[in-house]
């Protein structure tokens, strides 16, 4: 089912399958989120849980049983229920079951909140586990924004905030993925055009960027010199994507707490890089923001 939040300024519409944002449009009309045509790609922003990008082999390693598990976990592919709602802001949630349980070993609760302020969505995740003593996993978003990509461009701040879009980077390092998406111990180092990393389908020819070692906190997306969308985050990590070789109108700006393991990891849940931990009775509550 598909739910509104709306204010003067903006409607967001979220289908509760997959607590997904579907569009982001202003009072005039305009469309901000890609509308998932299936000929480039068949989404618009969704949630990434319990893993982001891959596992080694699909598999992962916990207390001697090997599980299976495809890109980005299952979250994404699910229903979640509606727990809250008012005029600018929802709540959705999702608890594991008999199918995650075969593919997960955890029992959890995952919340996602959607706060709309002016011109502003945050969004707010909250997991708890059950009655395990520790649960491990990743999560992450993965929004997408139209604009032409030979158009456009992108910015980096250590500071948050759309007030702070202004450039403070000259270089930007990512990993480079193998082609079962792992992560390699190669780099690509860019150097920013006045602190600018012009886009193209040429860009992702080797698949997302991976930015890794907090190397901005913001990310501001630019067509001919306008601002689309600034996204801010405090994740050790972000993913930079579009989809190579298809002249794709979008752009995705990916805060995650969480990534693809490495292509000699040893499969094990607790030893993945940048892997969450969460004790009994504890709470993980995390946030992104989109300022359009």
């Amino acid at each position: 089912m598909l739910y509104n939040i709306s204010n003067e300024e903006l409607t967001v519409s979220i289908e509760s399958f997959g607590a997904e944002i579907r569009s982001v449009k202003d009072k005039s009309g305009h469309e901000y989120m890609w509308q998932a045509d299936p000929a480039y790609w068949k989404r618009t922003s969704p949630v990434l849980f319990p893993l982001v990008g891959n596992y080694k082999d699909k598999e992962s390693v916990y207390d001697g049983k090997t599980y299976e598990m495809s890109q980005h976990g299952f979250a994404r592919d699910m229903e979640f229920s509606l727990v809250d709602s008012s005029s600018d802001r929802i709540v959705f949630r999702l608890e594991d079951n008999d199918d995650t349980l075969k593919k997960y070993p955890f029992r959890f609760m995952l919340e996602i909140e959607y706060i709309l302020s002016v011109r502003s969505v945050e969004v707010i995740w909250r997991i708890s586990g059950k009655d395990q003593e520790v649960i491990y996993f990743s999560i992450g978003a993965h929004p997408a924004f139209n604009c032409k990509l030979q158009d456009s461009y992108l910015t980096f701040s250590k500071e948050k905030g759309a007030s702070a879009s202004a450039p403070s980077k000259e270089k930007l390092t990512s990993y480079v993925l193998n082609s079962e998406g792992l992560i390699t111990s190669k780099t690509n180092e860019y150097t920013l055009d006045d602190g600018k990393l012009h886009l193209s389908d040429e860009l992702f020819a080797g698949d997302a960027l991976v930015v890794e070692d907090v190397q901005a906190k913001s990310v501001s997306l630019f067509e001919n010199d306008k601002r689309i969308v600034t996204v801010d985050f405090d994740t050790p990590l972000f993913g930079l994507w579009s989809p190579a070789g298809k002249g794709a109108p979008f752009m995705c700006i990916e805060p995650w707490y969480g990534r693809a393991d490495g292509d000699d990891f040893d499969k094990k849940l607790e030893n993945r890089k940048y892997g969450n931990t969460l004790k009994k009775d504890e709470v993980f509550e995390e946030s992104y923001t989109m300022t359009f």
